[in-house]
């Protein structure tokens, strides 16, 4: 198996930084052989996500937040279910968030995702996001309206506003042991053009195809501007974005894995301390099961 060593600092971005992601690969040198070293590779970064999942929940003090952004087709799915297919269910929650409904228009742009945030002791994954705020809706403004927004108001000090609620709310959580990862699945025109014909060509993958994603596809250059306005506004030291190259599959799994170890690694999870009173009680319950 191929030594395991990636440097998740060459795709964070920095707070502060102001992001062209032109300047962002979306392929890099494979980190695996080939495909049995890949899937050796990411057995053994599953094991140790499993272990560290049982001592966040055990430790009961930090939950964390694991965000993914993506444009159509880069992976965001595949990601989630192959990293996290070694974690137990009871201690994962993954939520979706697609267009919002009647009722979460009716509330604030943070409203909606507020009430999914992960307990303490668990990890939640948010697929989509309050980002599509600042996302979808820059591109799309008229969308604006069923927030009960004038679009024609949308000026730069609206979106500044946006950036900042956004901000406040990660540096909340982080003051609060919620622990806030975002990982922007960077992916290619060409490749996600490649994947589209697959959805088309595979009929297993028809159902994932439709004619609105051809449509966002004319957005490209327009959604490439405000992820790179979102990512330089919103990158924290305590909510950092990962810019993850996404063309290969494989090599994107693996470091959001890596990124997704290194960030619980540093909260030094452990298993709760038994007491001694704890143990003469254990070992007194123990007396009374072998009589």
């Amino acid at each position: 198996m191929t030594k395991f060593a990636i440097d998740t600092r060459k795709f964070r971005v920095k707070e502060g930084d102001k992001v062209d992601l032109a300047d962002w690969p979306t392929l890099v040198d494979p980190v695996y052989r080939d495909k049995d070293d890949y899937h050796a590779l990411l057995a053994s970064q599953i094991l140790r996500l499993s272990d560290l999942q049982q001592k966040l929940y055990a430790h009961d003090r930090d939950s964390l937040l694991l965000i993914f952004q993506a444009m159509d087709a880069a992976g965001k799915d595949g990601a989630i279910s192959h990293v996290m297919s070694g974690v137990n269910p009871q201690g994962c929650q993954v939520t979706s968030f697609k267009h919002p409904s009647g009722i979460e228009l009716e509330h604030d742009f943070l409203w909606r995702t507020t009430r999914e945030l992960p307990e303490r002791g668990m990890i939640g994954i948010f697929n989509r996001s309050y980002y599509e705020s600042v996302l979808i809706l820059r591109v799309h403004p008229d969308l604006l309206k069923a927030e009960g927004f004038d679009p024609k108001k949308a000026d730069g000090d609206f979106w500044r506003k946006r950036y900042r609620s956004i901000a406040d709310l990660e540096r909340h959580l982080a003051a609060n042991h919620t622990h806030v990862v975002k990982i922007f699945l960077h992916l290619s025109k060409e490749e996600q053009r490649k994947r589209f014909l697959a959805r088309i060509d595979e009929p297993e993958k028809n159902w994932k195809f439709s004619q609105a994603d051809i449509e966002e596809r004319g957005f490209w250059d327009d959604y490439q501007k405000a992820y790179a306005k979102c990512l330089s506004e919103t990158s924290t030291k305590e909510a950092p974005w990962f810019v993850v190259p996404a063309d290969d599959k494989f090599s994107a799994r693996l470091i959001v894995a890596h990124i997704m170890l290194e960030r619980l690694e540093s909260l030094n999870l452990a298993f709760p301390k038994v007491s001694e009173a704890r143990k003469n009680e254990l070992q007194a319950i123990r007396a009374q099961l072998s009589e």
